[in-house]
């Protein structure tokens, strides 16, 4: 069980990196039994069979995140994507729109979002606590449904186990255009919902699904939610998406997008949000939010 460090040590933290709450946790870098693949570009349309399901989630001209298909009509990310860092209010659905399988500027299909809802116990801030890590998710609904043979959504399921072999695919600053792949990272341990792991992301690679191959199917175990450093290291966090999942159905069932307005709190946690305003897809430079 993880322990909670005084406030005193809290306040002399850096920024930029997490909470050392998760340190005693996950000090055991050596459960991974093979070394983690870099990312790999899927440039081509062959290169991206399979995966194009995954795309980049626009937020009107502030930046993006990244997001993934797991029905003709329904959208999964991080639920911090859905906010402004500038003003803490909630982004209106229809500032968002989903480009299905973006590669060098040309999405395989393109939708703008209907409705969204956020896990009912998300409170947005620009340093979270880890506790607000848990439910970072959030579910998106299209316009119209993706019915494409080339886009197939994905399932989901439990959360990985410590130790195990998982795949991430995601956008990220400096590759905004088009889709990588990390075959092979590695879950590092678990407190709660949260899964920490060895996975390279960087900003934009928000709500990037963490894949976990099952009879030989990918299968969305995780949601990317933040990134930390670990011994000198850097080690991404995921939200694990089976027990939510349900929850966020039911809201989004529920939710017209105004219900879930929050005010900011503070906290330490740093998340990897979206660009800066005028940054479109591709832009020059990210910057933490």
């Amino acid at each position: 069980m993880l322990r909670t460090p005084p406030m005193r040590l809290l306040r002399l933290l850096h920024p930029l990196l997490l909470l050392p709450l998760f340190l005693p946790l996950f000090l055991p870098l050596a459960v991974a039994a093979a070394p983690d693949a870099a990312l790999e570009k899927l440039e081509t349309g062959y290169e991206a069979q399979g995966w194009n399901g995954v795309g980049q989630l626009e937020i009107g001209r502030r930046g993006f995140c990244t997001a993934s298909l797991i029905s003709p009509t329904l959208v999964l990310t991080a639920a911090h994507c859905l906010f402004d860092p500038r003003t803490g209010k909630r982004v209106d659905a229809s500032a968002l729109r989903f480009l299905a399988g973006l590669r060098n500027g040309r999405a395989d299909a393109t939708r703008d979002i209907r409705r969204a809802a956020i896990h009912p116990d998300y409170v947005y801030s620009r340093h979270a606590s880890v506790a607000d890590v848990n439910y970072d998710l959030a579910l998106l609904e299209l316009q119209s449904p993706i019915q494409l043979p080339s886009i197939q959504p994905f399932t989901t399921g439990a959360a990985p186990t410590d130790g195990a072999s998982v795949g991430v695919v995601s956008y990220a600053q400096g590759r905004a255009q088009t889709l990588s792949y990390q075959k092979v990272c590695h879950v590092l341990g678990r407190a709660d919902s949260v899964v920490e792991m060895s996975c390279d992301i960087d900003f934009g690679s928000s709500g990037a699904p963490v894949f976990e191959m099952k009879d030989g199917r990918p299968v969305i175990v995780s949601v990317i939610s933040a990134k930390s450093k670990l011994r000198g290291g850097k080690v991404s966090l995921g939200v694990a998406v089976a027990g939510a999942l349900p929850r966020l159905k039911s809201e989004l069932a529920l939710n017209e997008g105004s219900r879930f307005l929050r005010p900011p709190q503070g906290g330490t946690t740093r998340l990897i949000g979206a660009a800066p305003a005028g940054v479109r897809a591709g832009g020059a430079k990210f910057v933490r939010p």
